[in-house]
């Protein structure tokens, strides 16, 4: 039976499916790496690092399905946004890939909205410049490493990368391009004008694709390194925010998805070019052609929980954490999180804001500190959803994923601050399914992205409905949340 390869290049680990042909998943494989961080605001990785994971990652696969290695047709792609992968003329790594995490480009990023202007840079970006964008990562590098810039060949995206391991063919996606902050979003194309204006050579951006576009085939030499057979066609594929909306299933309107990973997303079909005129969202290109991402991040999610886990609370586990969680009541007693660790994206777009426990009494345990965390998370991503709502995006329902949606308690909460029909996946892994489909539909295996929606996409059949005897309380914490920002934002700095 045919199969296909996803490949989903996260940042704290990468993960690769093999899914048959009638959408079976038949074997996954995952391999956890770090993220460096030299300096205070720094977030860094190695490209290498990245390639040694994947090839990990396809040994386990070969190694429980030895058979099934040799009937991958396509391979896809799905990949963390925003870093900047610098290569030499060689297709050398020229220094450590400046991932989503980082801030030291805040500087350039004000600049830059400083010298274009925000109306400008919504028609053309359809977004605010944002340290941790490709763009003003790359202007740093021009300004404080310019012997690195002067060696650059080509840049390119987290996922871009190892697809060029694999096929030593350099381009990128409208979809992953639109989180750089220099692609004209409603041309699918680089704006170089505003390239010129940065006196950066036009010829070190990558030729911009579709995600279902070929962008080459498996070669010899790594069909070397990993054992993958020779001439397979891999497409370009996506960043992991629209791959996941496919793998969800959210290709028409009226269709959220949440993800709770180590950051929390939140996105919108829209088959409209429209953005917020406040650019208080992002709009990016989806990885359907001439459909758009509506798109809100908060920066520390799960890294939150993770952060109370291993340096606040030494807690054994995560189910140890949401089993305490579990034993307080809504709303953890009044105690309010800010979950702004490194900064906030949306709506605030404050590289300054800081974390915060707020309204502490001696009658709070580790148990509110834990619930507080995990009520301040979707908290932080009910912000975007309401800008969604003001824009006239529809919220029919709710689809839950990342490692969020293994928690009923975090999946209970989302339905009752949120005020929407959450659901989840029969998927764990929807951005590698999205790359799959992706592939699949590039490659003719599947008729198009839709079909492959239809036929691969399936929910649990547990739903999480909003208690209504909880909407006021959480209202109301919500508006303190709200309030606690406003009030204290200057006082972060």
């Amino acid at each position: 039976m045919a199969c296909i390869l996803g490949i989903d290049l996260g940042t704290s680990s990468v993960k690769s499916m093999l899914l048959d042909e009638e959408g079976g998943v038949v074997q996954t494989a995952a391999c956890a790496y770090a993220v460096d961080i030299p300096k205070p605001g720094y977030a860094q990785q190695s490209p290498e690092v990245w390639w040694d994971a994947v090839k990990q990652t396809i040994q386990e696969l070969k190694a429980d399905c030895p058979s099934m290695l040799q009937s991958i047709r396509a391979v896809g792609f799905s990949g963390q946004m925003h870093g900047l992968v610098l290569t030499g003329k060689g297709g050398e790594v020229l220094r450590p890939a400046i991932i989503w995490l980082d801030q030291r480009s805040e500087h350039m990023a004000e600049q830059m909205q400083e010298e274009i202007g925000m109306g400008r840079m919504g028609k053309i970006f359809h977004n605010r410049a944002f340290s941790g964008f490709a763009f003003p990562s790359l202007l740093w590098v021009k300004e404080k490493e310019p012997g690195v810039f002067d060696t650059i060949n080509k840049i390119l995206l987290p996922k871009d990368y190892i697809r060029f391991r694999m096929t030593g063919e350099l381009g990128t996606d409208a979809s992953d391009a639109s989180s750089s902050c220099i692609l004209d979003t409603g041309k699918r194309d680089w704006a170089y004008d505003i390239i010129e204006r940065y006196d950066i050579p036009k010829d070190i951006f990558p030729d911009v694709h579709e995600a279902e576009d070929t962008a080459g085939y498996i070669t010899a030499q790594c069909a070397c390194e990993t054992g993958l057979p020779a001439g397979i066609p891999v497409v370009y594929g996506s960043g992991d925010q629209p791959a996941q909306s496919i793998g969800n299933g959210a290709v028409q309107e009226g269709l959220i998805i949440s993800n709770i990973g180590t950051g929390g997303q939140i996105s919108a079909y829209s088959a409209a070019d429209i953005y917020d005129p406040e650019l208080r969202i992002h709009t990016f290109c989806h990885a359907l052609n001439r459909a758009y991402t509506i798109f809100g991040a908060t920066l520390c999610s799960g890294m939150s929980l993770n952060w109370l886990k291993d340096k606040i609370l030494e807690a054994g586990s995560f189910q140890e954490l949401s089993n305490a969680a579990a034993e307080t009541e809504p709303g953890a007693g009044g105690l309010l999180y800010l979950p702004y660790l490194t900064g906030e994206r949306t709506p605030y777009m404050d590289t300054g804001a800081s974390g915060m426990f707020f309204g502490m009494r001696l009658m709070h345990d580790r148990r509110h500190f834990v619930r507080s965390v995990m009520e301040g998370v979707v908290f932080s991503l009910k912000d975007s959803l309401q800008i969604f709502e003001q824009m006239g995006l529809r919220a029919d329902r709710i689809i839950a994923s990342g490692g969020g949606a293994s928690s009923p308690l975090w999946l209970q909460m989302q339905a009752d601050i949120l005020e929407k029909e959450i659901c989840v996946s029969g998927v764990e892994e929807q951005a590698c399914l999205g790359a799959c489909i992706l592939a699949g539909a590039g490659t003719g295996i599947l008729e198009s992205v839709e079909e492959g929606v239809k036929r691969f996409v399936s929910f649990r059949g547990d739903t999480y409905e909003p208690r209504r005897y909880l909407k006021e309380l959480y209202r109301e914490q919500y508006r303190k949340y709200q309030q606690l920002y406003q009030t204290t934002k200057e006082l972060m700095r």
